[in-house]
């Protein structure tokens, strides 16, 4: 969800091994979100499930995948969206809607054996629950990852850690970080690999991707409020779909031309009941915390009991993740110990 600035944007292709010894601040939900709809059943669209039908896709996709970030050398922190704001509640409630209307067409595909809109709506009725995420930070603490709890919007804390230094980057695949201000964003840590496309019998690589914000603004001749701007006119979780018309680049041309929102909004017909100014204001002061960035060590057995004993996870399965967990706590503590 979110703004999309992929027609502006320059966008660097970069390795998991160029990110080693960074600190990377992970949008949870966006990450975790994405394990949920994508690691299906193609045929049924139904998540990973224990013994107990309790579902799992998200605690396998952030155990395997977080797994090899870190054996890449990255210490990922994820950040949790703490209390959304109230102006978004009525879009909680449209995302609601969605998610049920598009659990009906995925029932109706299922029946029809349509396996492209199978995948499709099943995708667009996930759903993650307090409980989901309750697990999550649980399996997190476990592996020695750390996690914060953000005041408000996740993707807002993630950024003021990359704008002060703690973190090198902000990883998600929404674009919204920019408008918080992170110094980098880096896309596509959490889908590296092979990905089909839609509606074909076809893959594409998929790689981490980073835009650096300075660079941007510098190259399309704007000040970060003003990309504040352009992503209140191309849409945001505040105003889904943006000014009727406007995409990236012509938001981009309006903004050239005016400058500044006051300008802009004489030369759109603004139809939101969010007040355009007070999404400005919450993209440019939002509410963030002063947090401490701390090493964390893995605990095997407190990992093997939430994953294998609480979820039917293989030991063998589990193995070779855990072997890279522990190999890469013990070189993080010995690099401390140097330290000291």
């Amino acid at each position: 969800m979110g703004v999309n600035l992929r027609d502006i944007a320059e966008q660097q292709d970069v390795s998991f091994e160029s990110l080693a010894g960074k600190t990377v601040a992970i949008d949870a939900l966006n990450s975790i979100f994405q394990f949920l709809s994508t690691i299906r059943d193609r045929f049924t669209g139904e998540p990973l499930k224990d013994s107990k039908g309790g579902v799992t896709s998200h605690l396998s996709g952030l155990f395997y995948r977080t797994s090899r970030l870190v054996e890449a050398g990255m210490t990922p922190v994820f950040i949790f969206d703490g209390k959304a704001p109230d102006f978004k509640a009525t879009v909680q409630a449209e995302r609601r809607k969605a998610r049920s209307e598009a659990k009906a067409k995925w029932e109706q595909a299922v029946r029809d054996g349509d396996t492209a809109k199978v995948r499709l709506y099943s995708q667009q009725a996930s759903e993650l629950d307090e409980a989901m995420l309750g697990e999550a930070k649980r399996l997190l603490d476990a592996m020695g990852i750390q996690w914060i709890q953000a005041p408000t919007e996740g993707e807002a804390e993630a950024a003021y850690l990359s704008r002060s230094g703690a973190a090198y980057a902000c990883g998600s695949q929404d674009w919204d970080s920019l408008l918080f201000g992170a110094r980098r964003l880096v896309r596509n840590l959490a889908i590296t690999g092979k990905r089909k496309l839609p509606g074909k019998e076809s893959y594409v690589i998929v790689s981490p991707q980073m835009v650096e914000l300075d660079r941007m603004l510098g190259a399309l001749g704007i000040s970060h409020g003003q990309l504040i701007i352009i992503g209140i006119l191309s849409g945001t979780d505040f105003n889904p779909g943006g000014v009727r018309g406007f995409g990236p680049k012509k938001a981009l041309d309006l903004v050239r031309e005016h400058r500044t929102l006051d300008a802009v909004l004489k030369h759109v017909s603004w139809e939101f009941p969010t007040p355009a100014q007070t999404i400005f204001d919450f993209f440019s002061s939002p509410p963030v915390a002063d947090v401490e960035l701390r090493p964390g060590k893995p605990d095997p057995d407190a990992i093997r009991h939430i994953l294998i004993d609480g979820h039917d996870f293989s030991e063998e399965r589990i193995k070779g993740a855990l072997e890279k967990l522990e190999s890469s706590g013990s070189r993080k503590q010995s690099g401390l110990g140097r330290f000291f």
